[in-house]
């Protein structure tokens, strides 16, 4: 089927089989795999995206039924080299390590902020309660947001992260230092680290091995040797 998805502001077309996805669309045919295949159920929230405006996860949706309408991923988020408040409130509070969880966080803290510039810390555990992340304990997260909230509303961001101050520049035990791959993670690039299910390289293969449980006649016979 033929589809035309407007994605980060850039129109988009392709064939694609009716049961394809959204994010193999977006990851397999665009290239654009800041958008991350985590558990397949929609339960981990790695493949969230904005579609006409609304935080959806895209392992849930087909790619047909995006047709004609408008997707932002975490790709489009910065402007050029001006990071989005989100993104910076992450990299300024340490809100991410691993970062495979950090596009789909961001994208979700996003569409909490532009509708609540100013949330509670339970309002923000709530917002991104669709969102698992397995390093951080979603404290740091939950700075992020506040410090990206305070930008947004044109404040201070110092003053309004719960538990102090943002990056210690002169002390690393106990402080949080700014990462040199954190840029790249916040905003999608997860193949100049340790991911590479996002790495792409000409003529790659892609193998699967499949492994036939014993059968219980031949497991009984093995034990009783």
């Amino acid at each position: 089927m033929e589809i035309s998805i407007s994605v980060n502001g850039t129109q988009t077309s392709g064939d694609v089989a009716p049961r394809t996805l959204l994010v193999h669309y977006l990851r397999e045919n665009l290239g654009l795999t800041g958008t991350h295949v985590g558990c397949d159920t929609g339960y981990c929230g790695a493949c969230t995206v904005s579609v006409d405006g609304r935080t959806v996860k895209s392992c849930t949706m087909l790619a047909v039924q995006a047709d004609g309408r408008s997707v932002d991923t975490i790709e489009g988020v910065a402007n050029g080299e001006d990071l989005h408040p989100v993104q910076e409130g992450f990299w300024e509070c340490h809100g991410l390590q691993c970062g495979f969880c950090t596009p789909g966080m961001i994208m979700s803290s996003i569409a909490l902020l532009e509708d609540n510039d100013d949330p509670s810390e339970e309002e923000i555990r709530h917002g991104i309660e669709g969102n698992l992340c397995r390093c951080t304990g979603y404290h740091n997260i939950v700075r992020s947001v506040q410090y990206a909230g305070a930008k947004m509303r044109g404040e201070d961001p110092s003053g309004s992260v719960t538990g102090g101050g943002i990056v210690s520049t002169t002390s690393v035990m106990g402080g949080i230092v700014r990462r040199k791959e954190d840029p790249s993670l916040i905003q999608g690039n997860g193949a100049c680290s340790s991911m590479t299910s996002d790495a792409t390289v000409s003529l790659q293969l892609h193998s699967c091995g499949v492994r036939s449980q014993r059968r219980p006649s031949q497991a009984s016979t093995h034990q009783t040797r």
